[in-house]
């Protein structure tokens, strides 16, 4: 075998071994950056939602009196959360911390049922009873629904005692990749 027939033999294979590689197989998905994640539109889009809710309970509210926050909820069903659910619940109860306000925790109460991975869901006829026990002012609920496109969620400040809402605040996140992962139920 001549040198020039080796060395062509050689490549051809090269070539042959290194289609496979070429074909159908997707380029690895870049991992996102510090300033994609710091440009991420889901914290502000739930402080927006909360700053909506200060502004229409202000007149009713104090900071003298602490709050509570149900995880936010499936309209479909309200025994059932989500990642996504637990997150708003988080962001907004944050968002009235900074505002002077002070939050109950529940997760970290004994006294409160916490359902296994749904954070603490609320029924109305709860309300009153952990409103007294925490002595809260008002407590704040929610609920998300799914559409095809969009994840549709609702906001309630609501007195206790009463059941009056105080403060009620819609908006729509859309129903990206990263909103998809945050949906499902873990």
């Amino acid at each position: 075998m001549t040198t020039k027939r080796f060395f062509g033999l050689t490549g051809l294979c090269c070539v042959a071994l290194g289609l496979p590689a070429c074909s159908n197989t997707p380029a690895p998905k870049p991992e996102p950056t510090w300033e994609q994640a710091a440009a991420n539109p889901l914290i502000p889009a739930n402080y927006k939602a909360a700053e909506a809710l200060l502004a229409q309970a202000n007149p009713v509210l104090t900071n003298t009196q602490p709050l509570i926050i149900a995880t936010v909820v499936n309209i479909d069903n309200l025994d059932q959360s989500s990642t996504l659910g637990r997150l708003i619940s988080e962001h907004v109860s944050a968002r009235f911390t900074k505002a002077g306000y002070r939050m109950i925790e529940l997760k970290y109460r004994n006294s409160v049922y916490v359902k296994r991975s749904q954070g603490e869901l609320m029924l109305t006829r709860e309300i009153k009873d952990l409103a007294q026990s925490h002595d809260a002012q008002a407590v704040i609920v929610g609920t998300y629904g799914q559409s095809d496109e969009f994840v549709f969620v609702n906001l309630k400040v609501i007195q206790p005692a009463t059941n009056i809402v105080l403060a009620v605040q819609d908006y729509v996140l859309p129903l990206d990749n990263s909103t998809k992962a945050l949906l499902r139920s873990r």
